[in-house]
């Protein structure tokens, strides 16, 4: 299977030049740039070092890896994810999933900017992900399975680990963070919603939107990751505002959030 083939020689190359096996795989989002700085004895691997790894091209993602430890917590980070818009098929946006839990990562934690579809949200807010939508982009396990990473038909009755979810709660309350929950419904992009599908995703019981994580989220719970998400609402969504939507605004309403998300992230990593 050529795609398992992609990821053994692309853990080949990085499985040789990593210090320690991480316990713990973490996809930063907007908001969370100067997260790896928290990090101890760091070391670096460019995405575009790693063969047949797809580099991400979206502005503010700097692509690479990042290997670290957080107290007694040994992480890799992906600094800058890639996005089924920007042309990757969904095995090249998933493909990081897997090489992370190929180095030996056991739980995930996924983070992301979202627009905000629940009238009680505000921009700025933290939301922990209990649930989430991913009916409206392709499946990440379309195609032949690959019986060595996971079942062919698993099971996503609890995408969201409920006792990492207990974990975070913990921390927000400890560090007196806002932490709003929802359901998080992704969408392919990069164009922003419509009012009309707004009012549609709402109806579903989606509480934020979003161009990326969902599918990330199905690929770990294939391999059997654990899983914790958590959104930084950077704007309310389509036709929720006066104001016409653009991906500065996100960026830097997701800049105002920063001190928080990294707090709460950091003592996450160090409470698992």
């Amino acid at each position: 299977m050529e795609s398992m083939k992609i990821l053994e020689e692309a853990y080949a190359y990085v499985s040789s030049r990593m210090t320690q096996k991480p316990d713990v795989a973490l996809v930063l989002g907007s908001g969370l740039g100067g997260f790896t700085s928290r990090l101890s004895d760091s070391t670096y691997i460019d995405y575009k070092d790693i063969p047949g790894f797809p580099v991400s091209t979206v502005s503010g993602h700097n692509g690479r890896f990042v290997f670290g430890s957080i107290g007694n917590t040994s992480l890799v980070v992906m600094e800058g994810r890639v996005h089924y818009y920007e042309g990757y098929s969904m095995e090249q946006v998933i493909l990081p999933i897997r090489l992370m839990h190929r180095m030996g990562a056991d739980t995930l934690i996924l983070t992301n900017a979202a627009g905000g579809i629940n009238s009680s949200f505000e921009p700025g807010d933290l939301m922990l992900l209990t649930d989430q939508i991913a009916s409206f982009v392709p499946s990440p396990l379309r195609g032949p399975n690959a019986e060595s990473l996971g079942t062919r038909f698993p099971d996503m009755s609890r995408i969201y680990d409920e006792r990492l979810i207990q974990v975070m709660e913990g921390v927000a309350l400890k560090f007196n963070i806002n932490l709003k929950h929802g359901v998080y419904l992704q969408t392919q992009g990069p164009n922003y919603e419509s009012p009309a599908e707004i009012k549609m995703f709402k109806l579903l019981g989606a509480d934020a939107v979003g161009m990326s994580t969902a599918v990330e989220a199905i690929a770990a719970r294939h391999m059997g990751m654990r899983v914790a998400g958590v959104s930084c609402i950077t704007n309310m969504a389509s036709g929720l505002s006066d104001r016409p939507l653009n991906h500065i605004e996100v960026k830097d309403a997701a800049d105002k959030a920063s001190a928080r998300f990294t707090t709460l992230i950091e003592n996450f990593c160090l409470s698992i």
